[in-house]
């Protein structure tokens, strides 16, 4: 990626509190609430997965950590030291991923999606992920693209 692209990025805070505005407005989260952001989340992670998985195809730390937040979302089951050693797992192969680029900020958004499980606040960070990837491939819309997979019923909170 060209340095000058680097400029044009939002900064993670930046996107981080917007998304966290919006959730914000949810008045009272309850759990199924908690699950639909953490589906959500895993769906913004997993729509960029693709930039990390293409520079390291025999890493599947971010794609596992996707999968174990369907699962939370799925069955309810949660154990902390599970959770926190699959997103961290996640997080170490964004560490992998050399800085600002696409395959990192996307390790990071799947690491993010599934601590959604333990503070749904994460789910913030993961779309924010997300969208940065997006933005650090060239890639425009993805703000809408997140807008429209946000369940309706969190959709029709914010109205």
């Amino acid at each position: 990626m060209k340095k000058s692209n680097l400029k044009n990025l939002k900064s993670l805070a930046s996107l981080k509190k917007e998304v966290e505005e919006i959730l914000i407005n949810i008045i009272k989260l309850n759990k199924q609430d908690q699950k639909l952001l953490a589906l959500w989340a895993a769906d913004c992670a997993e729509h960029v997965l693709l930039y990390f998985e293409r520079e390291y195809p025999k890493d599947d730390r971010p794609r596992k950590a996707i999968e174990a937040c369907r699962t939370w979302a799925r069955t309810g089951v949660f154990k902390m030291a599970d959770v926190r050693k699959v997103a961290l797992a996640a997080h170490a192969a964004a560490r992998k991923a050399k800085e600002n680029s696409t395959a990192r900020f996307a390790a990071r958004a799947a690491g993010q999606a599934l601590a959604t499980a333990h503070v749904a606040g994460h789910a913030s960070a993961a779309v924010a992920y997300a969208v940065k990837t997006a933005e650090a491939a060239g890639i425009a819309g993805e703000r809408e693209w997140q807008f429209r997979r946000l369940p309706e019923r969190l959709r029709l909170a914010l109205k």
